[in-house]
């Protein structure tokens, strides 16, 4: 039998077949660990007896969900950090450059093929490029970077198939949300999931992001889309030999196999409060709102931000209505600006912010309260997660959430 992605990625650094269900010790390329963690980490890698990292160009320090500081104790973080970087040589330090996950690909820490573990349950994001990465706990983050190692159990893997043209109002963030709705809050606990499909082959980078981010929604360790060309210019690199061969050959064992035709897809929402409450936008229109919110690891990114502008563009949002736009990166900012995205944005009423996870994780930049309702295009619409928790959340791709607010209300992207 044939080696799904997972399974060849494993392989490849342990340099032995596996299959699902092994247990094995990996050697990690790169990990990742944000300002709400560091502290913990720190006092956990000493604590452990480490005196040095096992490499200090391989670990990323980003601070991102707690700047600016909202709480007393949030400057705290920023102090241990930056002692923690500076007694132990950390390299790679960013404040408030973007948000965690939008830069370690960006920046161009994270490359096909790579293993790579974060101190964040979204760190499933990288598999867009092809690597192997999931979230951690602090614990095993200081053991690694002590040791350069962890043990991993081999994931089954769900492959997910997806042919013909996306709709015109259908973005990748609707074809996630309709998956995770299909399989569930745990219908991928601990497998990878496998993307594959022309329609796939049509997305970029970017839409592909979105997908793998929100992968663990549904449970799911990984979520890995086979390097190709775009993949390459993406990363800055030519592709090796191995990267190349990174695809699932075709007699790969699968767990379960799921299709979908892309023209049968149509712009859905996460209802409150759980993400796998996927309906139709069609079914919820007319719901009146008080917030729009634009950004986050999910879908903050430029082509997120155009296709947002592309709704606005000569519009503006309805009364009392406040639209929130954050870009993922100061990068993503700039080519923004750079392109009058921003300006189209600013100029339909929006509250354009810094790059971070404030709004996102309930810390700042437009928390909400009682009774309150949100269009969001970020990853959880848990209670309490951008408020009180008698906020209610729904999740949108940028098309319906631009379009939202336009109508103070849930509507269609056609409908606008």
């Amino acid at each position: 039998m044939g080696a799904t992605m997972i399974e060849k990625i494993i392989r490849n650094h342990v340099k032995k077949d596996v299959k699902p269900g092994d247990i094995v010790t990996v050697d990690v390329d790169r990990v990742m660990i944000h300002d709400i963690f560091i502290p913990f980490v720190a006092e956990k890698f000493e604590e452990m007896g480490f005196t040095k990292l096992w490499d200090p160009d391989k670990a990323v320090l980003i601070y991102d969900h707690l700047v600016p500081a909202s709480q007393v104790d949030d400057t705290r973080h920023f102090r241990v950090g930056n002692a923690f970087a500076e007694k132990y040589g950390m390299k790679h330090v960013h404040r408030s450059d973007g948000i965690c996950h939008q830069l370690m690909t960006e920046a161009g820490y994270v490359k096909p093929g790579d293993i790579v573990f974060g101190t964040d349950s979204h760190t499933t994001t990288y598999g867009c490029v092809g690597a192997f990465s999931s979230g951690i706990g602090y614990t095993e983050m200081a053991s690694i970077l002590g040791t350069g190692t962890l043990w991993v159990r081999v994931p089954e893997t769900i492959k997910v198939t997806i042919n013909g043209k996306l709709p015109e109002n259908v973005t990748s963030k609707d074809v996630i949300l309709r998956l995770i709705g299909d399989l569930g809050a745990d219908g991928a606990t601990y497998m990878a999931l496998e993307f594959h499909g022309d329609t796939v082959e049509q997305m970029s980078v970017a839409s592909r992001m979105t997908m793998s981010n929100m992968a663990v929604e549904a449970g799911a360790k990984c979520a890995l889309f086979a390097p190709d060309e775009k993949t390459a210019e993406y990363c800055g690199i030519i592709l090796s030999d191995e990267q190349k061969e990174l695809k699932a050959d075709g007699d790969a064992g699968y767990a379960r196999e799921i299709v979908y035709q892309a023209e049968d897809l149509v712009p859905v929402m996460a209802c409150p409060s759980q993400v796998d409450k996927i309906r139709p936008v069609a079914e919820l229109e007319g719901t009146e709102i008080d917030q729009v919110f634009i950004g986050s690891c999910t879908n903050g990114r430029l082509e997120d931000l155009m296709a947002a502008a592309e709704i606005l563009d000569g519009k503006h949002t309805a009364p009392f209505v406040k639209l929130i736009v954050t870009p993922a990166s100061r990068k993503v900012y700039n080519e923004a600006v750079a392109n009058g995205t921003m300006a189209v944005l600013a100029k339909a009423g929006a509250i354009i912010t810094h790059p971070g996870c404030g709004l996102c994780c309930g810390r700042t930049g437009g928390i909400l309260t009682d009774g309150e309702r949100v269009v969001a295009t970020n990853n959880r619409n848990f209670l309490g997660r951008m408020g009180t928790s008698k906020v209610e959340i729904y999740l949108a791709s940028p098309k319906t959430a631009a379009s939202c607010a336009v109508a103070g209300k849930i509507i269609p992207p056609s409908a606008v």
